[in-house]
């Protein structure tokens, strides 16, 4: 099943409070936390009250949006142990992670094996929590390409290391129903957005590809989200015209 949602710091200016609201008042399912701003890694307080607030609204947590780069710890100052923390206290069931800050064509055999000795490390601790960790399919890390973010997820220490899907910006809907299909055994939650030229465009724009992405999305076995991440002109009005164009796509 595909549920709905917003990526929370799609709009890092508001409050969790505001937040909460929107998405209610828009008729989405959850919200992705951020961890650099709405919920702090290792902030147990705000993370207990942001999920009371997340559920007194009668929303879900879609994950806990976290900044840790995996094999970074040191260079980001940036624990494990505190990222844990957040998202078992927010009884967020996945935490999203960055694949290192390095894109793949500079990483060598060594970063490599050594992301994905860190990445089993961690998904250990977070299974004991019942918890997924999954990759952004992000630029500039080890998950910019689908051939690198493929040699990860075939060669995961733990069944809990799964993968986020976005479409890259700049590739053919072709390519990325290539990459649905590769990614799909470890698919985990599905960033959703439409830019054209890496210019922010309206969702509804872009509907009728991302009913064709969605389709395919809805054929992997399994419950994940779909969640905006990044609005036009960060605007309020324009989320509300998005998420109406989000429920267009995947509620059918």
């Amino acid at each position: 099943m595909i549920k709905t949602g917003l990526v929370s710091v799609s709009f890092r200016k508001f409050s969790p409070e505001k937040i909460v609201e929107m998405v209610k008042k828009a008729g989405l399912d959850a919200i992705e936390w951020g961890g650099d701003v709405h919920v702090p890694h290792g902030d147990r307080q705000v993370a207990l009250d942001v999920k009371k607030m997340t559920k007194d609204a009668g929303l879900e947590i879609g994950a806990y949006g976290s900044y840790y780069r995996v094999g970074c710890e040191e260079k980001y100052n940036l624990t494990f142990d505190k990222v844990l923390e957040s998202a078992v206290t927010l009884e967020a069931k996945v935490i999203r992670v960055w694949a290192g800050d390095l894109a793949s064509a500079k990483a060598d055999d060594s970063t490599r094996e050594n992301l994905l000795m860190e990445t089993g490390r961690i998904a250990k601790a977070a299974a004991e929590y019942g918890i997924d960790i999954a990759y952004e399919f992000h630029a500039n890390t080890l998950t910019d390409t689908i051939d690198s973010a493929m040699d990860l997820m075939d060669r995961r220490l733990e069944k809990n290391i799964l993968s986020y899907w976005q479409p890259p910006i700049g590739t053919t809907e072709e390519e990325q129903m290539n990459m649905l299909d590769r990614i799909e055994p470890y698919l985990s939650n599905i960033h959703v957005y439409h830019w054209v030229n890496r210019e922010r465009m309206a969702l509804q724009d872009g509907v009728d590809g991302w009913i064709r992405l969605a389709d395919k999305i809805a054929t992997v076995p399994g419950d994940r989200y779909a969640m905006i991440e990044f609005v036009k002109n960060d605007t309020e009005e324009q989320f509300y015209e998005d998420a109406k164009a989000l429920k267009e796509i995947f509620i059918r």
